[in-house]
Protein backbone atom coordinates (compact mmCIF):
# COMPACT_ATOMS: atom_id res chain seq x y z
CA UNK A 1 0.00 0.00 0.00
CA UNK A 2 1.44 3.06 -0.80
CA UNK A 3 2.15 5.87 1.64
CA UNK A 4 2.31 9.61 1.69
CA UNK A 5 4.06 11.90 3.40
CA UNK A 6 3.13 16.38 3.73
CA UNK A 7 6.20 17.97 3.45
CA UNK A 8 5.02 21.11 4.44
CA UNK A 9 4.51 19.38 7.87
CA UNK A 10 8.52 19.26 9.08
CA UNK A 11 7.73 15.95 11.46
CA UNK A 12 5.59 14.38 8.29
CA UNK A 13 8.50 15.67 6.23
CA UNK A 14 11.36 13.82 8.64
CA UNK A 15 9.22 11.34 8.40
CA UNK A 16 8.62 10.77 4.87
CA UNK A 17 12.52 11.18 3.76
CA UNK A 18 13.31 8.73 5.61
CA UNK A 19 11.00 6.32 4.51
CA UNK A 20 11.28 7.45 0.89
CA UNK A 21 15.03 6.83 1.12
CA UNK A 22 14.55 3.35 2.76
CA UNK A 23 12.31 2.87 -0.18
CA UNK A 24 14.88 3.44 -2.64
CA UNK A 25 17.54 1.14 -0.57
CA UNK A 26 15.34 -1.19 -1.36
CA UNK A 27 14.80 -1.45 -4.80
CA UNK A 28 11.58 0.36 -4.53
CA UNK A 29 10.09 3.54 -6.63
CA UNK A 30 9.06 6.80 -5.03
CA UNK A 31 7.79 10.29 -6.07
CA UNK A 32 9.23 13.55 -5.47
CA UNK A 33 8.59 17.37 -5.84
CA UNK A 34 11.38 18.86 -8.06
CA UNK A 35 11.74 22.30 -9.36
CA UNK A 36 10.01 22.13 -12.38
CA UNK A 37 7.67 18.44 -12.30
CA UNK A 38 7.30 15.92 -9.81
CA UNK A 39 9.41 12.96 -10.55
CA UNK A 40 8.56 9.02 -10.36
CA UNK A 41 12.02 7.62 -8.87
CA UNK A 42 14.64 4.78 -7.61
CA UNK A 43 17.75 3.36 -7.64
CA UNK A 44 19.80 4.32 -10.38
CA UNK A 45 22.18 1.52 -9.82
CA UNK A 46 19.37 -1.45 -9.63
CA UNK A 47 17.98 -2.57 -12.98
CA UNK A 48 15.15 -4.25 -11.36
CA UNK A 49 14.44 -0.68 -9.60
CA UNK A 50 14.90 1.24 -12.93
CA UNK A 51 12.48 -0.81 -14.93
CA UNK A 52 9.98 -0.75 -12.21
CA UNK A 53 10.00 3.15 -12.59
CA UNK A 54 9.74 2.66 -16.56
CA UNK A 55 7.10 -0.18 -15.97
CA UNK A 56 4.83 2.82 -13.86
CA UNK A 57 5.31 4.82 -16.98
CA UNK A 58 4.38 2.48 -19.29
CA UNK A 59 7.49 3.22 -21.17
CA UNK A 60 10.24 1.33 -23.05
CA UNK A 61 13.89 0.95 -23.12
CA UNK A 62 14.16 3.42 -25.50
CA UNK A 63 13.63 6.56 -23.60
CA UNK A 64 15.93 5.99 -20.39
CA UNK A 65 15.57 7.38 -17.26
CA UNK A 66 16.96 10.82 -16.32
CA UNK A 67 19.36 10.83 -13.21
CA UNK A 68 19.21 13.46 -11.06
CA UNK A 69 22.28 14.43 -8.36
CA UNK A 70 22.08 16.05 -5.07
CA UNK A 71 25.59 18.29 -5.55
CA UNK A 72 27.77 18.77 -8.38
CA UNK A 73 30.51 16.73 -7.09
CA UNK A 74 28.41 13.95 -7.80
CA UNK A 75 28.87 14.25 -11.15
CA UNK A 76 32.52 13.42 -11.33
CA UNK A 77 32.08 9.78 -10.21
CA UNK A 78 28.56 9.31 -12.93
CA UNK A 79 30.92 11.02 -16.47
CA UNK A 80 33.64 11.10 -18.38
CA UNK A 81 35.68 13.38 -21.36
CA UNK A 82 32.98 16.08 -19.72
CA UNK A 83 34.20 19.05 -21.62
CA UNK A 84 34.62 22.69 -19.86
CA UNK A 85 31.24 24.04 -21.32
CA UNK A 86 29.24 21.33 -19.82
CA UNK A 87 31.26 22.46 -16.36
CA UNK A 88 30.14 26.42 -17.29
CA UNK A 89 26.90 25.46 -17.44
CA UNK A 90 26.86 23.51 -14.03
CA UNK A 91 28.18 26.48 -12.30
CA UNK A 92 25.38 28.81 -14.11
CA UNK A 93 22.29 26.51 -13.82
CA UNK A 94 22.60 23.94 -11.06
CA UNK A 95 21.02 23.35 -9.09
CA UNK A 96 17.93 24.24 -11.44
CA UNK A 97 16.19 23.52 -14.50
CA UNK A 98 18.89 21.84 -16.99
CA UNK A 99 19.68 18.64 -17.78
CA UNK A 100 22.94 17.29 -19.26
CA UNK A 101 23.57 14.33 -21.50
CA UNK A 102 27.29 13.74 -21.00
CA UNK A 103 29.21 10.09 -21.60
CA UNK A 104 28.78 7.90 -18.74
CA UNK A 105 31.80 6.15 -16.71
CA UNK A 106 32.08 3.07 -18.36
CA UNK A 107 33.08 1.62 -15.68
CA UNK A 108 29.63 2.29 -14.02
CA UNK A 109 27.40 -0.86 -12.94
CA UNK A 110 23.83 0.21 -13.88
CA UNK A 111 21.32 -0.44 -17.05
CA UNK A 112 19.51 2.90 -17.63
CA UNK A 113 17.88 1.71 -21.37
CA UNK A 114 19.37 1.91 -24.15
CA UNK A 115 21.47 5.41 -23.69
CA UNK A 116 24.21 4.38 -26.12
CA UNK A 117 27.04 5.82 -23.59
CA UNK A 118 25.40 8.51 -22.53
CA UNK A 119 23.61 9.82 -19.26
CA UNK A 120 21.03 12.61 -19.04
CA UNK A 121 21.98 14.14 -15.34
CA UNK A 122 20.55 17.47 -13.27
CA UNK A 123 20.79 18.47 -9.87
CA UNK A 124 17.25 19.74 -9.04
CA UNK A 125 16.41 23.04 -7.17
CA UNK A 126 14.40 21.66 -4.59
CA UNK A 127 14.84 21.32 -0.87
CA UNK A 128 12.92 17.76 -0.65
CA UNK A 129 14.76 16.39 -3.31
CA UNK A 130 18.24 17.34 -2.67
CA UNK A 131 17.68 15.76 0.61
CA UNK A 132 16.56 12.40 -0.68
CA UNK A 133 19.15 12.40 -3.00
CA UNK A 134 21.81 13.60 -0.80
CA UNK A 135 20.52 10.27 1.43
CA UNK A 136 20.10 8.02 -1.40
CA UNK A 137 23.00 8.87 -4.17
CA UNK A 138 21.56 8.81 -7.72
CA UNK A 139 18.26 8.33 -8.70
CA UNK A 140 16.96 7.15 -12.05
CA UNK A 141 13.88 9.87 -12.26
CA UNK A 142 11.01 10.98 -14.72
CA UNK A 143 8.18 12.71 -14.91
CA UNK A 144 5.46 11.44 -12.80
CA UNK A 145 3.11 10.40 -15.28
CA UNK A 146 1.74 7.60 -17.21
CA UNK A 147 3.59 7.93 -21.10
CA UNK A 148 1.62 10.02 -22.79
CA UNK A 149 -0.41 11.70 -20.05
CA UNK A 150 0.28 15.44 -19.02
CA UNK A 151 2.70 15.50 -16.28
CA UNK A 152 2.50 16.17 -13.10
CA UNK A 153 3.16 18.70 -11.25
CA UNK A 154 1.03 17.82 -7.78
CA UNK A 155 1.34 15.02 -5.96
CA UNK A 156 -2.27 14.61 -7.03
CA UNK A 157 -1.84 14.39 -10.21
CA UNK A 158 0.94 12.08 -9.82
CA UNK A 159 -1.65 9.85 -7.12
CA UNK A 160 -4.27 9.48 -9.98
CA UNK A 161 -1.80 8.31 -13.01
CA UNK A 162 0.61 6.22 -10.73
CA UNK A 163 -1.48 4.60 -8.07
CA UNK A 164 -0.40 2.08 -6.31
CA UNK A 165 3.02 1.28 -8.28
CA UNK A 166 4.57 3.92 -6.31
CA UNK A 167 5.72 3.12 -2.54
CA UNK A 168 5.67 6.67 -1.28
CA UNK A 169 4.69 9.78 -2.37
CA UNK A 170 6.24 13.47 -1.32
CA UNK A 171 4.22 15.69 -1.01
CA UNK A 172 5.67 19.21 -1.38
CA UNK A 173 2.81 21.19 -2.69
CA UNK A 174 2.57 22.51 -6.17
CA UNK A 175 5.71 22.40 -8.77
CA UNK A 176 6.75 26.24 -8.86
CA UNK A 177 7.11 25.43 -12.55
CA UNK A 178 5.37 23.64 -15.30
CA UNK A 179 7.41 23.29 -17.87
CA UNK A 180 10.24 20.12 -18.13
CA UNK A 181 14.24 21.17 -17.55
CA UNK A 182 15.83 22.20 -20.70
CA UNK A 183 18.51 19.53 -21.89
CA UNK A 184 22.00 19.66 -23.55
CA UNK A 185 23.39 17.80 -24.71
CA UNK A 186 27.71 18.21 -24.82
CA UNK A 187 28.83 14.97 -26.01
CA UNK A 188 29.27 16.43 -29.52
CA UNK A 189 32.08 19.04 -30.89
CA UNK A 190 29.64 21.75 -30.30
CA UNK A 191 27.16 21.83 -27.24
CA UNK A 192 23.16 21.36 -28.50
CA UNK A 193 19.93 22.15 -27.01
CA UNK A 194 17.53 18.90 -27.03
CA UNK A 195 14.57 20.21 -25.22
CA UNK A 196 13.97 24.11 -24.24
CA UNK A 197 11.99 24.03 -21.29
CA UNK A 198 12.38 25.80 -18.04
CA UNK A 199 15.23 27.52 -19.45
CA UNK A 200 14.67 29.32 -22.61
CA UNK A 201 17.64 28.90 -25.64
CA UNK A 202 18.58 32.52 -25.41
CA UNK A 203 19.10 32.23 -21.46
CA UNK A 204 21.56 29.59 -21.87
CA UNK A 205 23.58 31.13 -25.03
CA UNK A 206 24.44 33.64 -22.19
CA UNK A 207 26.73 31.25 -21.11
CA UNK A 208 27.29 29.09 -23.97
CA UNK A 209 26.88 31.60 -27.16
CA UNK A 210 27.28 28.98 -29.73
CA UNK A 211 24.53 26.63 -28.72
CA UNK A 212 23.02 24.69 -31.16
CA UNK A 213 19.42 25.13 -30.69
CA UNK A 214 16.25 22.44 -31.30
CA UNK A 215 16.45 21.65 -34.98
Amino acid sequence: MSRRYDCSDPTDRALGLREAASAVKRGEVVVLPTDTLYGVGADAFSPHAVKAVLDAKGRGRSMPSPVLIGSPTTLHGLVTGFPEVGWELVDAFWPGGLTIVAFHQPSLQWDLGETRGTVAVRMPLHPVAIELLNETGPMAVSSANRSGNPAATTVDEAVAQLGESVSVYLDGGPCPATLPSSIVDVTGGRPRLLREGALSLETLREVVPDLEGVN
